[in-house]
C-alpha cells in the first residue's frame, strides 16, 4: 500500500502534465483549438503555409499563437504589432529559431538562418562593410549592363553568365530550388520539436536524403567559385567583386574558408532569385492589367522619350513608376512569411510572448481596413496615400523597406536590391508591351495571379505572354547600348567554356556588319 501510493500519485502527475503538454497557456495570443500533446502540430500546413495563415489571423486577429507541443508560434499580420515587435524591440527579436534542417544543409553559417552567434554577428558585420550605399553604387556599371543583357535577351530569345545554360547558373538554380523546398514551412517533419526524428536512419527519411543532396550541390558551387575568385586574385585579374574585397579583408573581418564561401552563397542567393522572381511578378502583373501598364507607358515616355534609356535619375520624376515598383512589392510579396524569428526574452505586446517563442510576420495578409481592394493591382494606391493605404487611413506603421525584412534582419544588401529592381522595372516599362496570349479564336488568355511556386521565397509558376518592343528605335537603342557594354561585361568573364565564348562572340557581334 504505501508503495502504491507514491506510484500512483507519480502516475497521476505525469498524466496531469502531459494532458497540459500542447495546450495554450493563459496570456498567450488567441489561436485555433488544440489537443493534448500535439497542440496544434497536426493542423500545421505542409505547404502553402501563408494562406492559411491569414485565414486564421481573420479569425483570431492581427496577433495569433499556435502551440506546437511544447513550442509556441506566434504569428503577425498586424503592422503595428510587427512594428513594435520587431523593429523597436529588434535586440529581443533578433534571433532565429533552432532550425535543423537548414544547419545539416549550412553547418549554422548561412547568414539567413544562423541563430544569433559569434559567427553570424561577423557575416552581419562583413556584410554590412561591403554592401553600403556607396559600396552599392560602385556596382551599378555591371548591374545596367546586366539590365541591358536582359532586354537583348528578350528581343532575340527570351531567357547572362553569360547563357541561362552556363552550367554554374543552371547548379545554382537546382540547388537553390532544393534549397528553398527543404526550407518552406511544413515541408519536413517537425525535427526541432520532437528531437528523436533527428535519429530515424536516412534510408526511412526522405528528408535527410534531400538535405544531403542539397549541401553538396552548394558546397559544390560556392566552393568552386570562391577557388576561382582567389586564383583570380593570385594572378592579378580583379575585377572589383564583392568577393575580391571580403578575401582582401579577410582578416579583418576575421573571417575563415568556411565562413567566406558561405556568405559568398548567400551574396548569390540573394541577387539572384529574388530579383528574378519580381520581375515575374511585375510582368504577370503588367499583362493582367493593361490599363497600369497603359500609365506606366505614359508615364516613361513622358519623362524619357524616345530616344534614350531610362536611368536612375528619372525615377524621381516618374511618381506612378515608383507606385508600380511598390505595388508589385504588396501584391505578390517574394518571402510571404519572411524566414522566421525567435525571441531572446519574454515581451508583451497586448499578449505575453514568451522567451524561445518562433515568430512569423505574414506579409501575405492585405487587410482590407487598411487597402481598397487589396487583391487586384491597382499603383495607384501609393499616389493617394504614402504606404498606399486608404485615405484617412492611418499607416505610419508601414514602411517602404519592409519588403526586405524586419528589425536587426533587414536585408544587407536593400540598397543594391532596389537599385536593380528599379533599373529593369524601368527598363521593361520603356521597351516592351506586354499581352496575354490568345485562343484559337483570338480571345486573350487569362492568367492565374495566385498561381505561384512552393517554397519559403516564391515566384510565379510558368505562364506564357507576349512580349513584343514598342518601336523600331528602341530596338536599335537596346541594340547599341548591349554592344557598348562589352566591356564592362568582358571584367566579369573569365574561365569560360568553348560554348560560352562561341555564344558571347556571337552575341556581341554587331549585327548591321551581319
Amino acid at each position: 500500500m504505501t508503495i502504491l501510493f507514491p506510484l500512483a500519485l507519480g502516475f497521476l502527475c505525469v498524466c496531469v502534465w502531459l494532458r497540459k503538454i500542447g495546450s495554450r497557456e493563459p496570456g498567450l495570443p488567441p489561436g485555433p483549438p488544440t489537443v493534448p500533446l500535439l497542440g496544434n502540430l497536426h493542423m500545421f500546413p505542409t505547404e502553402f503555409a501563408h494562406y492559411k495563415f491569414t485565414e486564421w489571423a481573420r479569425k483570431y486577429g492581427g496577433i495569433f499563437s499556435l502551440k506546437m507541443g511544447l513550442g509556441v508560434v506566434v504569428v503577425l499580420t498586424d503592422v503595428a504589432a510587427v512594428k513594435e515587435l520587431m523593429d523597436k524591440r529588434s535586440g529581443a527579436t533578433v534571433d532565429r529559431p533552432a532550425m535543423h534542417i537548414a544547419d545539416l544543409v549550412a553547418g549554422g553559417l548561412h547568414m539567413v538562418f544562423a541563430r544569433y552567434t559569434e559567427n553570424w554577428r561577423t557575416l552581419r558585420k562583413t556584410a554590412h562593410a561591403i554592401l553600403t550605399p556607396q559600396a552599392s553604387a560602385r556596382h551599378l556599371p555591371i548591374q545596367q549592363a546586366e539590365a541591358m543583357q536582359l532586354l537583348d535577351d528578350i528581343l532575340r530569345q527570351p531567357q547572362r553568365a553569360p547563357r541561362y545554360e552556363t552550367p554554374e547558373t543552371t547548379a545554382f538554380f537546382i540547388a537553390q530550388h532544393k534549397w528553398e523546398l527543404v526550407l518552406e514551412p511544413g515541408a519536413t517533419p517537425p525535427v526541432d520539436l520532437i528531437p528523436i526524428l533527428k535519429y530515424v536512419p536516412e534510408r526511412w527519411a526522405k528528408w535527410k536524403r534531400d538535405c544531403a543532396t542539397t549541401r553538396r550541390l552548394q558546397r559544390d558551387l560556392y566552393f568552386g567559385l570562391l577557388d576561382e575568385t582567389m586564383e583570380k586574385l593570385r594572378r592579378g585579374e580583379e575585377n572589383g567583386s564583392y568577393m575580391e574585397e571580403i578575401l582582401t579583408r579577410q582578416e579583418e573581418f576575421g573571417m575563415d574558408r568556411e565562413i567566406t564561401g558561405y556568405l559568398g552563397g548567400v551574396l548569390i542567393e540573394g541577387g539572384s532569385d529574388t530579383t528574378s522572381s519580381y520581375l515575374q511578378s511585375l510582368i504577370l502583373a503588367l499583362t493582367t492589367y493593361p490599363e497600369a501598364q497603359k500609365k506606366a507607358h505614359a508615364e516613361i515616355d513622358r519623362v524619357v522619350g524616345q530616344t534614350r534609356m531610362p536611368s536612375l535619375d528619372d525615377l524621381d520624376d516618374m511618381p506612378y513608376i515608383r507606385a508600380m515598383i511598390l505595388e508589385t512589392h504588396r501584391f505578390r510579396p517574394l518571402a510571404p512569411l519572411f524566414i522566421p524569428h525567435a525571441t531572446l526574452t519574454a515581451e508583451e505586446v497586448r499578449f505575453i510572448i514568451p522567451k524561445g517563442a518562433t515568430i512569423f510576420v505574414n506579409a501575405c495578409e492585405q487587410p482590407t481596413q487598411l487597402y481598397d481592394d487589396p487583391e487586384n493591382f491597382n499603383p495607384e494606391r501609393y499616389l493617394l496615400t504614402e504606404n498606399g493605404t486608404k485615405p484617412g487611413v492611418d499607416g505610419s506603421d508601414l514602411r517602404p523597406t519592409f519588403p526586405f525584412g524586419v528589425g536587426r534582419r533587414i536585408c544587407p544588401g536593400i540598397h543594391l536590391a532596389q537599385n536593380s529592381i528599379n533599373i529593369n522595372a524601368m527598363n521593361l516599362v520603356w521597351a516592351f508591351n506586354f499581352s496575354p496570349e490568345t485562343d484559337e479564336e483570338g480571345n486573350p488568355i487569362k492568367l492565374d495571379t495566385f498561381a505561384y511556386q512552393k517554397g519559403i521565397l516564391t515566384g510565379p509558376c510558368p505562364f506564357k505572354c507576349k512580349i513584343t518592343p514598342r518601336s523600331a528605335e528602341k530596338v536599335e537603342i537596346i541594340e547599341r547600348e548591349f554592344l557598348e557594354a562589352r566591356d564592362t561585361f568582358a571584367k566579369f568573364e573569365f574561365g569560360l567554356s568553348p560554348e560560352d565564348k562561341e555564344f558571347v562572340a556571337k552575341s556581341r557581334m554587331n549585327r548591321h556588319q551581319v
